[in-house]
């Protein structure tokens, strides 16, 4: 088997640490020799308690790990081997064997999968994982595994992004004058040019500060994001715009992928696809138990009557004027989907 190098998030910890984790990236026998055994990596950048923890990533991990088939998953939240962009080259290095993406961080080594994270490309979930089971997406899929040297296994929905601000937020007309915080990245930064956003980059650990301080005037982020950030106590106004069907991808190193049997790629495969489901029923259930609690405890106002069609109407506009090539292909192919 060939030499695995360690994550350098693992190098850089203590001894005992690296042997609480079982210092995965060394010490498995690999797909092809021993007794077949294998420990595969699974990283994110969520905590514990978060929805696409518990009940993606460790649920993966739970499933596979008590099949008693050869193969362990062993997970590692809360970026321990790395922000978004240090995990994605380890895993094409091989040094990660599994992680989970958003489409616009994955965009910055391969432009065009940048699509799927785009203001109002998709209806909502279910046309999302229409879509990404489609003939359609799977040359997507294949472009992507043949530039990265990664195989995406799935797409689980990270939730509706809605807006924030100190007032309602119901066309986009209201949005204009208004600082609002965008990630610095480039299709986040497109999105808002394309619903009339004027974007401000703020790294995500200030903006409850730079809320606080009048540096911005708004934000836009999942209603569990919203809540588990405290955003609530610098905005009064959660404006329910769903301007982007948030989504993950679940990715695998391909050299990996192929030490496993067949049995093996087959069985992993099917639980991350059906952990999808759930996953989605979670993040759903905990958006919806933070907006009762707001509703009901006098906490930000939920505003409900946005005007989506004129936000998804400008969006649509702008993409096709704007994009060009394999992204203006790939998002015309999923407008098209849309029923």
């Amino acid at each position: 088997m060939p030499t695995r190098k360690i994550p350098r998030a693992l190098a850089a910890l203590p001894a005992v640490a690296l042997l609480a984790t079982g210092c995965t990236a060394m010490n498995d026998s690999g797909g092809g020799g021993g007794d077949g055994d294998l420990t595969l990596s699974f990283a994110n950048s969520y905590t514990t308690e978060h929805p696409h923890t518990r009940c993606g990533i460790q649920s993966v991990a739970d499933t596979v790990n008590g099949r008693d088939n050869g193969v362990t998953v062993e997970t590692f939240p809360n970026s321990q081997l790395g922000d978004d962009t240090e995990r994605f080259t380890s895993v094409m290095e091989g040094d990660v064997d599994m992680d989970v993406q958003g489409s616009s961080a994955l965009a910055s080594t391969y432009e065009p999968i940048g699509v799927l994270d785009m203001a109002y490309a998709f209806n909502g979930p279910d046309h999302l994982f229409e879509f990404f089971d489609s003939e359609a997406a799977q040359q997507l899929k294949d472009d992507f595994a043949a530039e990265t040297g990664t195989r995406i296994l799935d797409v689980w929905f990270f939730g509706m992004r809605h807006f924030t601000a100190n007032q309602a937020i119901r066309e986009p007309a209201d949005l204009e004058g208004l600082r609002m915080r965008y990630p610095d990245s480039p299709i986040y930064l497109e999105n808002a040019k394309a619903v009339g956003a004027d974007p401000t980059t703020v790294a995500f650990e200030e903006v409850y500060l730079s809320l606080q301080q009048g540096v911005i005037d708004g934000q836009e982020n999942p209603v569990p994001t919203i809540a588990a950030q405290s955003f609530d106590e610098v905005q009064s106004h959660v404006s329910m715009s769903g301007h982007q069907t948030g989504s993950q991808l679940v990715v695998v190193n391909e050299d990996r992928w192929q030490q496993l049997s067949g049995e093996q790629r087959e069985q992993l495969r099917t639980t991350v696809h059906e952990t999808r489901a759930e996953n989605r029923q979670c993040i759903e259930q905990e958006e919806q138990k933070i907006l009762d609690q707001w509703q009901n405890d006098g906490g930000m106002t939920v505003v409900d009557d946005v005007d989506r069609e004129a936000f998804a109407a400008r969006a649509e506009e702008y993409f096709m004027d704007n994009l060009s090539g394999e992204q203006l292909r790939l998002y015309e192919q999923v407008r098209g989907s849309a029923e």
